[in-house]
C-alpha cells in the first residue's frame, strides 16, 4: 500500500510542475529534486525547512497555494507519508499565507 501511495505522490509532485508550467512558472529545480529523489522525499526535506521555499512564495503570489507541497501533503490521502511535524509546518505556513484558516 504504501508504495502505490508514494507512486502516487510522486505523480502529484510531477503534476505540481505541470501546472505551474501552465502558469508561466517553471520551478526547475523543484523538478530535479523530484526526479532525483522521489516525490515523498523531496517533500520531506522541503517541509523539513524552517521557512518556505520560493516556490511556495511564488505559488502565493499566483494565488494558487493549492498546488504547494504544503496543500497537497495535508490531504487526507497522502498525510500518512509524513510525520506530525510536517504536517503541522505544512499547516502553520498555508495559514500563515492565508490559505487555511486557523480554528485553534
Amino acid at each position: 500500500m504504501t508504495q502505490a501511495l508514494e507512486e502516487q505522490f510522486h505523480a502529484a509532485m510531477l503534476s505540481i510542475y505541470e501546472q505551474a508550467a501552465e502558469l508561466g512558472y517553471r520551478p526547475s529545480y523543484f523538478l530535479r529534486m523530484v526526479h532525483s529523489m522521489s516525490g515523498v522525499d523531496t517533500a520531506r526535506t522541503l517541509l523539513d525547512r524552517d521557512a518556505p521555499t520560493d516556490g511556495f512564495t511564488r505559488l502565493w503570489e499566483l494565488g494558487k497555494l493549492d498546488l504547494s507541497i504544503e496543500a497537497i501533503a495535508l490531504s487526507p490521502q497522502y498525510e500518512t507519508l509524513f510525520t506530525t511535524g510536517h504536517l503541522h509546518r505544512a499547516e502553520k505556513r498555508l495559514i500563515e499565507y492565508g490559505y487555511l484558516k486557523d480554528d485553534t
